[in-house]
């Protein structure tokens, strides 16, 4: 079978290195590195196979995974033959590519209650053999520290409590995280292993046909939640945001983090962090969930050295950027499932409401209703339709009902005459059902 036809029995799959998915601009290349974490001298390979093999286009995803974009039919063996050599490409199997997701500052956060590398691997290492996991499913590992990943839309999240290092068990509600118990950090990977491996078991036997276990009917959870032999925990102490541009303070130096507008990553760009990461850093490069790249062990007095260097490339360097609070998908035609260019609409919305995102008010604009680019909600999310317009939602996410169907203008004309947030709730009203 040529590589096309074996990836279009693919496509809508989670894609990865073995699996890539056909899509708007050729076949995307999706590597799954184990943290998020890349050496200097791997994100040099990177960009060179993205230059030769594919389009020059990378994306970083909303899980910290890194998307070679363009690649063709022809190019494609050699560039697996290439990762494979570099030992990026998954292992073989239907399931998910990396099962676990952390935050880029995992085992360097001071603010980190546990582990979270060592408990991910221990995860990872207890649940890679479980059948009939979808492609799609992934477990937030969270420490507890600054950043948090109650947004990313696992479908499990532990998050490190500070108490008797015990790990708080979670699914995404629409009221943020719903707790369905407790373990011990030492019981943690056990307990995971029995709530995945029941769920898949329930899903093999017909008792659910849900592929998310966020999906999954209350009584089932409530099943999968005993036979972990979870304890009752009281929710997690609520944390601000992640932060997604800016320095951050480690024990040892401090970490940067890079943001890029919609994760969209020039080859030149990842050249460069190879190099900062080099010349000021650990020679490590880190995967943000926040659509960026993190630096880490960066000494204080290089700091604004860096941040300087990195904002003439086009990196975003400066935490209260507007731009953070813009996100979108790649969009028509990039992307054969989306019916809107969201990157180019979601520009021109924001020259309406740049007082608005400056406030820190989130805007998700989605070429479709798969919200690829966040999971999560957004105050207002914007989904691409097949006539060109969108439906609106305010307060949710891109699987939520919508309020209203607008064009592009219509939207920049409700938005212009915005100053406040209480301002965007009363222009857009209703809430998702």
């Amino acid at each position: 079978m040529s590589a096309h036809g074996h990836i279009a029995r693919r496509r809508g799959w989670c894609p990865g290195v073995r699996r890539p998915m056909a899509t708007g601009d050729g076949l995307l290349v999706r590597l799954h590195p184990f943290g998020g974490r890349l050496t200097a001298g791997q994100a040099r390979l990177i960009a060179e196979a993205a230059r030769q093999y594919g389009n020059g286009h990378l994306d970083i995803t909303a899980r910290g995974n890194l998307q070679i974009r363009g690649v063709s039919d022809d190019t494609y063996p050699d560039l697996l033959a290439l990762v494979d050599r570099e030992g990026l490409v998954e292992p073989e199997g239907e399931g998910p590519n990396r099962l676990t997701v952390l935050s880029p500052l995992a085992g360097l956060d001071p603010r980190d209650c546990c582990d979270t590398l060592a408990l991910a691997q221990a995860i990872e290492n207890a649940a890679h053999a479980i059948e009939g996991l979808p492609a799609k499913f992934f477990v937030a590992v969270d420490g507890g520290g600054s950043m948090p990943l109650d947004a990313i839309g696992a479908d499990l999240h532990l998050v490190a409590t500070g108490e008797d290092a015990a790990m708080a068990f979670g699914v995404p509600s629409s009221n943020g995280l719903h707790g369905i118990g407790a373990a011990s950090l030492a019981r943690a990977p056990e307990a995971v292993h029995m709530i995945l491996s029941g769920f898949a078991a329930m899903r093999r036997t017909g008792r659910t046909e849900t592929r998310r276990l966020r999906d999954l009917q209350p009584d089932l959870l409530r099943e999968l939640a005993e036979r972990a032999a979870l304890e009752p925990c009281p929710a997690p102490r609520r944390r601000p945001m992640a932060p997604r541009a800016g320095a951050m303070p480690l024990e040892d130096g401090q970490a940067v983090l890079l943001a890029l507008p919609f994760g969209r990553c020039s080859t030149g760009q990842l050249d460069h962090a190879a190099a900062w990461s080099e010349r000021f850093g650990t020679g490590e490069i880190r995967l943000s969930f926040t659509r960026g790249v993190m630096l880490p062990g960066i000494a204080g007095h290089h700091v604004s050295s860096l941040i300087d260097e990195a904002g003439r490339t086009g990196f975003i360097t400066d935490p209260s950027d507007p731009r953070l609070s813009l996100l979108a998908c790649p969009g028509k035609p990039d992307c054969a499932g989306a019916m809107t260019p969201a990157p180019a609409d979601a520009l021109r919305i924001a020259k309406a409401c740049t007082g608005l995102l400056a406030q820190g008010a989130s805007l998700h604009v989605s070429g479709c209703p798969k919200g690829c680019a966040h999971p999560g909600k957004a105050d207002l999310t914007l989904v691409g339709r097949g006539d060109g317009r969108y439906d609106v939602v305010p307060n949710g996410s891109s699987r939520d009902a919508a309020s209203l169907h607008l064009s592009v203008d219509d939207l920049m004309t409700r938005l212009l005459p915005l100053k406040t947030l209480d301002d965007l709730r009363r222009a857009f009203p209703g809430s998702p059902r």
